[in-house]
């Protein structure tokens, strides 16, 4: 097989690193997975031995990688990856996320990890965002990411000509409507729209569907982005059906 690469977001495929992230790459998208990558110090537990199995079974080749799962891990120890096949994803029915060129592999990952955990599977990356397939957001995301759809787009506008029956939200510190207010009378189509960690939103979002803003005291000028999102779907995900 084809030596590896060091990961760069033009390669065609990347690599999930870490046990959970690897199991999740193979229970989710079989199909896209190339092979997986041990440690020769890796201990054989029940989890690896499990995995192993599955490998097996569909016949995904394993080999040990000390030098790769170095280079991967950076100051983590990193004993398993999945190199799987990128794909872009296709949106099913439902509410989306939408993430408005995030510029942190950690926020995004935890993005990612929270709306699944919220039943929210479509997720729209308006670039220029960060790599949604980079090692470090697959890690953070605990494998989350394989059981979305992720979908990238150049700009906010090809997003909104290909989905013009969405129901806006965006969030804006000087939102016109509480988070309280947002959440009453959903609609079954609606997008939950996040802006830049330092930028946010630009000004245009104000007079798009209805902005929202998270209510805080004075202590503090705004929310970090993924605990602003995580907030923003867990309110939304109660009030689906009249809860």
């Amino acid at each position: 097989m084809p030596k590896l690469e060091g990961y760069h977001r033009d390669l065609p495929y990347s690599y999930a690193p870490g046990l959970f992230p690897s199991t999740a790459c193979l229970r989710a998208c079989p199909d896209r997975c190339m092979r997986l990558l041990i440690s020769e110090r890796i201990r054989r537990t029940e989890d690896i031995e499990s995995l192993l199995h599955a490998c097996q079974e569909r016949e995904i080749r394993v080999e040990t990688a000390d030098r790769v799962l170095e280079r991967l891990s950076r100051k983590e120890n990193c004993y398993a990856a999945m190199v799987y096949r990128k794909e872009e994803g296709q949106f099913e029915d439902g509410p989306h996320i939408v993430l408005h060129e995030p510029s942190d592999s950690g926020n995004m990952g935890t993005i990612l990890r929270t709306a699944l955990g919220m039943g929210y599977r479509n997720v729209a990356i308006i670039r220029p965002a960060v790599d949604s397939d980079d090692p470090r957001t697959v890690r953070a995301s605990m494998g989350a990411a394989f059981d979305l759809h992720i979908r990238h787009f150049d700009v906010f506008d090809d997003y909104l000509s290909e989905f013009p029956e969405m129901h806006l939200y965006p969030f804006m510190l000087d939102g016109s409507v509480t988070l309280e207010e947002a959440c009453r009378n959903l609609p079954h189509s609606y997008a939950l729209i996040f802006g830049n960690e330092a930028a946010g939103l630009p000004p245009r979002f104000s007079k798009l569907g209805m902005p929202v803003r998270i209510p805080h005291n004075d202590r503090i000028d705004s929310l970090n982005l993924a605990i602003a999102a995580g907030i923003g779907m867990y309110a939304f995900s109660q009030r689906v059906g009249g809860k």
